[in-house]
């Protein structure tokens, strides 16, 4: 992504600058592009540091075949097998990964998120210095379960002594999921996982090797577009977090849940976890950052319902926000910028 963004000039003389097009067709192979939609709305500046400065490589993750319920692989035509997209080895094959590979002389540390948690926080230096102190190949955030019922994975340790791993909220015995810890009260199974982690290089160049030769997956039951129409079966999946039970050391770092955790996995009109819903966590803790910082909010529909949202220029986690918010009211929603 080091190509200089292409200079338009029309017969007024007025400059407008495109998107690289060998970027452009690359988005394109993998459906993305729309990503850049609000190009006209960025300075130049801004473009610049994102083709310039940001490296952004897709790859393509592996498939493994589905299954039925008896073992039979389920047909897409008479002669094609239905593949399900499957996270798997070739993604911790770093050599495999463009630019990633040149950099292994000066990174050591590698952050890994899910694209679905809008509070993400990239280059967290809190993180960042826990891992570190801690001197472990692996750690990761975790919040703690709200309800037994919660769909969201858990860390465990299988057996005494044994590696750090995580069982998926359809693996875990409804029993173990509502299991009490008699010397704490809180679930026995308590640290969800966010899929929000770090990993040192040394660990990601030995764990691709174990994952494929072990090929260990996770059965999905799911319904499957076939030859015969939707098909109950199997899809074999790895996971980002597989990589875990290889790890020598890991640690576990816990974060509050209403400041890091906001994910959008189904579609408005669904009971949680939906953009609408995501975007109100956001809103609501930007609200906090700025009463914390001084500022005051007016609001013309119910505050549960609305907030402002801080520009990332502004502050990366609410510091820095006095000399813009303190003595001022802002009239939600709205969104604060320099």
């Amino acid at each position: 992504m080091r190509e200089p963004a292409t200079q338009l000039v029309d017969g007024n003389n007025n400059g407008s600058s495109l998107p690289p097009q060998a970027l452009l067709e690359r988005l394109k192979d993998y459906g993305q592009e729309d990503a850049f939609t609000l190009w006209d709305e960025l300075s130049p500046d801004e473009r610049d540091l994102l083709v310039r400065d940001i490296e952004v490589t897709f790859f393509q993750q592996g498939t493994i075949p589905c299954v039925s319920k008896d073992g039979r692989f389920i047909m897409e035509t008479p002669y094609r097998v239905v593949f399900g997209i499957s996270f798997s080895a070739i993604c911790w094959r770093l050599e495999e990964i463009p630019n990633l590979a040149a950099a292994q002389n000066w990174l050591q540390r590698l952050q890994m998120e899910m694209e679905e948690f809008i509070q993400v926080r990239v280059g967290d230096p809190t993180f960042m210095g826990y891992f570190i102190d801690k001197g472990v190949a692996a750690a990761a955030k975790v919040v703690r379960k709200a309800y037994p019922q919660e769909k969201v994975g858990v860390f465990v340790r299988r057996g005494k002594g044994g590696p750090l791993s995580v069982v998926e909220y359809s693996e875990l015995d409804p029993s173990l999921a509502s299991a009490i810890n008699q010397g704490t009260g809180r679930l026995r199974f308590c640290w969800s996982n966010l899929c929000l982690h770090m990993f040192t290089l040394d660990f990601l160049n030995q764990v691709a090797s174990g994952l494929e030769k072990d090929s260990i997956y996770h059965l999905a039951e799911k319904k499957i577009p076939s030859i015969h129409g939707q098909t109950m079966g199997f899809k074999l999946e790895q996971f980002i977090f597989d990589a875990f039970p290889y790890s020598p050391s890991t640690a576990l770092f816990e974060v509050l849940r209403e400041e890091e955790f906001a994910p959008v996995k189904n579609a408005n009109g669904s009971n949680f976890d939906t953009p609408d819903s995501a975007r109100l966590l956001v809103l609501r803790l930007h609200t906090r950052w700025v009463v914390a910082a001084g500022g005051f909010l007016t609001h013309s529909v119910p505050l549960y319902a609305t907030g402002v949202e801080v520009s990332p220029l502004c502050s990366y986690a609410g510091e820095n926000l006095e000399a813009i918010c303190r003595g001022r009211t802002f009239h939600a929603p709205c969104e604060i910028t320099f």
